[in-house]
C-alpha cells in the first residue's frame, strides 16, 4: 500500500495542542508548529478503521485488557526487537511520563539522588523534582556531531550514591540510538553499584536504517531484574491521543510495588479505544510505519542539507532515530531570549528552544521532522530567512 504523508492536513481548530495553542504559547496564533513531538500525518488506516468502528458502538465505557491486546505488545516486541516478553510482565499506564513518576516513587525515598544525561527529555527532570528527589546530571559529551555517554563521571554519581537512572533510549532530543556496547557498559555500572532503571524507550520503533535499538532489559537476566521498561505505540502510530502506554516489569518484587502503586493512584483504568487501536497498530500497521520511517529519514536529510546551504551556523546532530532534528544554533551567537524572539516574532515558527532540556541544551533548537515536506520546507525557509536578517 502507497501512503501519502505530503497531504497537509488541517489540524487547526481540532483541539490541537501543536496547532491551536499558538497565541497562549508563543503570542501569535499563526505561528508554524514544528515543536510537540506529534505527528502531521494521518494515522494507518488499520488504526483509523479500528478506532471507527470501536466509536459506532455509541457506549464508551469501561474497558477490559483482552488477551489480544497483550499478545499485540508481547508479539510485535519479540518481532520487531526480538525481546521474548512474557504478558504477566506487562502493567498499563495512561503514558509514559506518568510511568516515570510512579517508577521513581516506587524505586527511590525523597531526598534520593536520581540520575538523568542531559540534554534530555524535559518530564524527566520533573517526575524527580516534583516527588522530592535530587537531580543528579550526567551530561553527554557531544564530539563530532554525536553524543556518547560520559562513564567516569557517571560512576562518580553512582559511586556518591544515587539509587536509580533515568535513561533515554533512543535518546530525545539528541536521536541517539545506543548500540550494544554502550548499554552493556552502562549495565555493568548499574549492576556494579546498585542502581536501578528506568529506561524510556517510546521512541524505539522509530530508528533508522544501520542503526538498531535495543531494549535495555533484554541484554541480560540481570538488567531485566534492575529495569523497569517504558513504552507505547502512541509516538510509532501517532497516537498519543488515546493515552495508552505499559511497561515491562520482568523483576515480581518490583512489578508488585509499580501496580500497587499504579492502583493507589487510580490510574490503571484502560483508555476505551486504546486496546483497539494497539491491536490495530502492532498487527495490521507495520508497512505503514516502514513507509513513514523512510519518509522521515528524507526529511531529516532534507533539513540537514538545507541548513547547510542556506544557514550553516546551525549544526544538526545527524539524528539515528526518533522524528525529532537537535540543532546546535550557539554559533548564531543568540541569547535563549534572543532565540526564543526569532522564532516566535521574527520568523513565526515553534521549533522548540533547548534550554528546558537542560542547561547543556541552551543555544540548541529541537525541530519536529513529522510533516509532510512541505511545512517542513516553509518552516525552515522561514527560519533562515529570519536569523540572515539578522545578520545584515
Amino acid at each position: 500500500m502507497t501512503y501519502n504523508f505530503d497531504e497537509r492536513l488541517p489540524r487547526r481548530g481540532t483541539y490541537s495542542e501543536k496547532w491551536d495553542l499558538g497565541r497562549e504559547l508563543f503570542g501569535d496564533p499563526d505561528v508554524l508548529p514544528l515543536w510537540v513531538a506529534d505527528m502531521d500525518f494521518r494515522c494507518a488506516p488499520a488504526i483509523v478503521e479500528a478506532v471507527t468502528e470501536r466509536a459506532k458502538l455509541g457506549i464508551y465505557g469501561y474497558t477490559s485488557r483482552p488477551n489480544e491486546y497483550l499478545e499485540a505488545i508481547t508479539g510485535w516486541l519479540e518481532r520487531r526487537h526480538g525481546w521474548n516478553v512474557e504478558a504477566s510482565w506487562l502493567t498499563d499506564t495512561p503514558g509514559v511520563v506518568p510511568a516515570l513518576g510512579v517508577a521513581v516513587q516506587v524505586l527511590t525515598e525523597p531526598g534520593d539522588r536520581v540520575i538523568l544525561q542531559s540534554p534530555v527529555y524535559n518530564p524527566f527532570y520533573d517526575v524527580i523534582r516534583n516527588n522530592g528527589r535530587e537531580v543528579a546530571e550526567n551530561p553527554l559529551i557531544l564530539e563530532d556531531g554525536r553524543y556518547r555517554m560520559d562513564y567516569g563521571h557517571l560512576e562518580s554519581l553512582m559511586q556518591g550514591g544515587a539509587k536509580l537512572m533515568l535513561l533515554c533510549s533512543p535518546h530525545n532530543p539528541g536521536g541517539r540510538v545506543w548500540n550494544r556496547e554502550e548499554l552493556e557498559r552502562l549495565g555493568e555500572l548499574c549492576l556494579k553499584y546498585g542502581v536501578k532503571v528506568v529506561s524510556d524507550e517510546i521512541h524505539g520503533d522509530l530508528v533508522f536504517p544501520g542503526h538498531r535499538h535495543l531494549p535495555l532489559a533484554s541484554l541480560s537476566e540481570a538488567l531485566a531484574g534492575i529495569t523497569i521498561t517504558c513504552a507505547a505505540p502512541s509516538k510509532t502510530f501517532n497516537i498519543p491521543g488515546l493515552a495508552t502506554a505499559y511497561t515491562i516489569i520482568p523483576n515480581v518484587a518490583i512489578r508488585k510495588q509499580f501496580a500497587e502503586r499504579i492502583k493507589a493512584l487510580a490510574i490503571g483504568s484502560l483508555n476505551y479505544f486504546g486496546p483497539s487501536a494497539t491491536i490495530a497498530a502492532y498487527t495490521q500497521s507495520e508497512d505503514w510505519l516502514d513507509a513513514v520511517l523512510d519518509y522521515i529519514r528524507a526529511n531529516r536529510d532534507f533539513a540537514v542539507a538545507y541548513l547547510l546551504e542556506h544557514l550553516p551556523a546551525a549544526a544538526p546532530v545527524l539524528s539515528e532515530g526518533t522524528y525529532l532534528l537537535w540543532v546546535d544554533c550557539r554559533a548564531l551567537g543568540l541569547s535563549k531570549s534572543e532565540l526564543k524572539q526569532l522564532m516566535y516574532k521574527e520568523a513565526k515558527i515553534a521549533f522548540t528552544e533547548g534550554s528546558i532540556y537542560g542547561q547543556n541544551g541552551e543555544g540548541f533548537l529541537r525541530i519536529n521532522l513529522a510533516c509532510p515536506r512541505s511545512l517542513l520546507q516553509e518552516a525552515l525557509e522561514r527560519f533562515c530567512a529570519a536569523a540572515a536578517a539578522r545578520t545584515t
